[in-house]
């Protein structure tokens, strides 16, 4: 237990001391106005009240990423807890708030745009197209999840006739694969009005309700894991050392590097977030108000990542038995287990629904964002609901038609362009501070890092060139080194002349 609350400690104190030397060394101007106030059209820049954009950039960017991450990564053991801290606190909140500041300075422009104005024009055409690809798969991602867990409750309470529609479930002999499609379509209808409509009117009034959810599952199921009598780390055996945490614990042997840090995105640091800040970006009142939202929310995820990489790791009596639950249902499985064992039945509901609630509102602003994107790269204004519709209703028959390929896939891509937007994103801000003469290093480390996952996972995994492990390790050291040479010697500070965007 004492090993869970000194990672929580130590994300707190990345919020309230880390946080702080990123402030200073971006430098804030509270006086400047923002896009939210100067911008204002009613739909998209709407300005808001800094603790509601900090309750919906949470929301939006903790899908089923910090929880069925958490859950696949619990199988390496306890250094998925080292990754999720000290990549979330130098990493993942580093690349939000970095992101979030740098669309507030431009008009709360999107990723492409800025890693065009930091990195050049091809930089900004690659991201154009790696963030709506990502964004696409992370609205079908976000669908096919709660719609899991959504049809798994609605099953229970038909089959335990606790809802008293037992008898005609079986008469009408609904099958649980109509109930998913059932979930899958109402999910849909749902993204395309949230989609549609002016952020305040939807996410802006019932993400509150959402929040509340959240609150009650995160704390539900801590207080699961502490009072029920659970020994934290069951699953992996309970006496561990600090030397255990860095052992890999995995049952198939996978290698930690780079699996771990694909596996785990949301919760430590992931690309998806790069598009959703902009969106925040374009409601926040005033600079300072960015540490609290972009690097507190981030924080906040990396608690929630915890605690259900807590689950992973404890719930089941062992690793073979949690390895069992993720074969027969996905983490989805894991989740639906330990709520309702932990909380009993309706318990359980309730926190599966807090679960369910973070897909779905980060798949909303998912094809939100991808809708603006494809707006701004064509330059077609959004005002008007027909010129929305004409974005929107192609890009959800994309949606649709994407939605029919394999789960399994479907992630196994996310989880790469996920991080591969990531690692773009951190070199835009490094980029940012090494032209503005800041020290650059706090995104440049991250940076290099990240190239050297992705290029490493790139080389090596099935969806790659499938290259010997050993070979690919060296690739990625290879590749991380160069980019890394490239950036400190062809990208040059600004001048003088050129002014400073501090």
């Amino acid at each position: 237990m004492l090993w869970f609350f000194l990672c929580v400690l130590l994300l707190l104190m990345g919020y309230f001391f880390y946080s702080k030397l990123i402030e200073k060394i971006f430098v804030i101007n509270p006086t400047r106005k923002t896009p939210a106030l100067s911008m204002q059209d009613g739909v998209d820049y709407v300005p808001m009240s800094k603790k509601k954009i900090w309750l919906i950039q949470l929301l939006n960017i903790a899908g089923t990423g910090p929880i069925f991450g958490p859950i696949l990564g619990a199988l390496y053991g306890p250094v998925a807890m080292l990754w999720i801290v000290f990549g979330c606190v130098f990493a993942g909140a580093v690349h939000d708030y970095l992101t979030g500041m740098l669309s507030i300075r431009n008009g709360g422009a999107n990723i492409p745009y800025l890693a065009g104005k930091y990195l050049g024009n091809p930089a900004k055409h690659f991201m154009n197209v790696l963030a709506i690809l990502l964004l696409l798969l992370v609205g079908v991602v976000f669908v096919a999840s709660p719609a899991s867990l959504l049809t798994n409750i609605t099953t229970d309470l038909m089959n335990s006739g606790s809802v008293g529609v037992a008898a005609v479930n079986d008469e009408a002999g609904a099958s649980k694969g109509s109930i998913l499609a059932l979930w899958t379509a109402i999910i849909f209808v749902y993204y395309i009005i949230a989609t549609l409509v002016p952020i305040d009117k939807i996410i802006g009034r019932i993400y509150p309700l959402f929040g509340a959810l959240l609150l009650f599952m995160t704390c539900g199921m801590l207080f699961g894991l502490i009072f029920e009598g659970i020994p934290f780390f069951r699953t992996v055996g309970t006496d561990i050392s600090v030397f255990d945490f860095f052992k890999n614990m995995h049952p198939s042997n996978l290698p930690i590097w780079p699996i771990l840090f694909i596996t785990i995105a949301c919760g430590a640091v992931s690309g998806f977030h790069a598009t959703q800040s902009p969106l925040m970006a374009r409601c926040t009142q005033n600079e300072k108000e960015g540490r609290f939202i972009f690097y507190g929310a981030m924080i906040g995820e990396g608690v929630i990542a915890l605690i259900w990489c807590m689950v992973g790791l404890s719930f089941y009596d062992d690793q073979a038995t949690l390895v069992e639950a993720i074969k027969a249902g996905t983490p989805a499985k894991v989740v639906y287990d330990s709520a309702v064992g932990m909380l009993g039945f309706f318990g359980g509901i309730l926190a599966v629904l807090g679960v369910v609630i973070l897909p779905i509102t980060s798949g909303d602003t998912a094809f939100r964002a991808a809708r603006l994107l494809i707006a701004d790269f064509f330059k077609y204004e959004q005002r008007n609901l027909v010129k929305r519709l004409t974005i929107a209703i192609p890009l959800f028959a994309i949606g649709y038609f994407v939605s029919t390929i394999d789960f399994s896939i479907l992630w196994r891509y996310f989880g790469w362009a996920n991080q591969t937007t990531a690692t773009v994103t951190l070199w835009v801000g490094a980029a940012f501070l090494y032209r503005n003469r800041k020290f650059h290093w706090l995104a440049t480390i991250p940076a290099i890092f990240m190239t050297a996952v992705c290029s490493t996972f790139i080389l090596n995994a099935g969806i790659g060139l499938g290259l010997d492990y050993q070979l690919s390790v060296w690739g990625g050291i290879i590749v991380a080194a160069v980019v890394a040479l490239a950036f400190l010697t062809l990208l040059k500070p600004l001048t003088t002349d050129e002014g400073n965007e501090s």
